[in-house]
């Protein structure tokens, strides 16, 4: 049998706070009820989610997950990130809702996915359909190695405060690492940082960003991370 669908359920405390988050996604209503259980439809284009409401449910407990499989991670970043901006004036990559950066998770065969996590605590855990071929990249240096390890520990199970402590050793450890390689591991410290609550690290690490000297070809390849450093400067500014 082909053409299945499988549409997810997922719990919150309040489905007018999801519908709210999920509309500035690009989301639209397609059913909501309150009564006799509170229940709501969202949907983008093919991307279905459901939800079910639960008075006393705290999102920090929440085990709600999903992986949804897209053709281009990359736009539908753009497009949440968009939204985001527009309603909130940044993006939000602490607390509850949140969102993290595209990055290659090395537990999902380096598919480049990235996670929302939503007003019920819910983890929309984004791939792509199909892996794009690409050209064979070198065995990563130890920093680069590092940041894998810190992707899977801080963006796949949300333990931000151990990745952040992975990540120090190897930026203490590092001995002239290939500029790319240390863009990446700051940037990835410096979101780690403000997660944390450390706006004073982050500041410390965004500044390193910047002093680096990057050529032109360096600049293109960091393209997408460097615009996700002026992210970082906005969050940081916006106090």
């Amino acid at each position: 049998m082909a053409d299945e669908t499988t549409v997810p359920i997922l719990p919150c405390r309040s489905i007018d706070e999801v519908e709210e988050f999920y509309l500035v996604l690009g989301f639209t209503r397609t059913f909501r009820q309150v009564r006799p259980n509170p229940y709501l439809a969202l949907r983008r284009e093919d991307l279905h989610l459901h939800f079910f409401g639960m008075p006393g449910f705290e999102p920090n407990d929440s085990y709600g997950s999903c992986v949804v499989t897209v053709p281009d991670t990359g736009a539908l970043f753009q497009a949440f990130a968009d939204g985001m901006r527009s309603a909130y004036g940044k993006l939000l990559i602490s607390g509850i809702p949140r969102m993290t950066r595209p990055r290659k998770r090395k537990n999902a065969g380096d598919l480049a996915g990235f996670t929302v996590v939503d007003p019920g605590g819910n983890w929309i855990r984004i791939f792509p359909s199909a892996k794009a071929a690409e050209p064979e990249e070198p065995a990563p240096g130890r920093l680069a190695e590092a940041l894998r390890n810190a992707v899977v520990i801080g963006d796949s199970h949300g333990d931000h405060r151990q990745a952040a402590k992975v990540l120090d050793g190897a930026l203490a450890r590092a001995q002239d690492p290939p500029n790319a390689d240390l863009v990446e591991a700051l940037l990835y410290r410096a979101e780690l940082a403000l997660t944390l609550a450390d706006r004073e690290r982050a500041g410390e690490l965004l500044a390193r960003v910047r002093e680096l000297t990057l050529d032109a070809a360096e600049r293109e390849r960091l393209a997408g991370s460097l615009a996700g450093a002026d992210d970082l400067e906005r969050i940081l500014s916006a106090g």
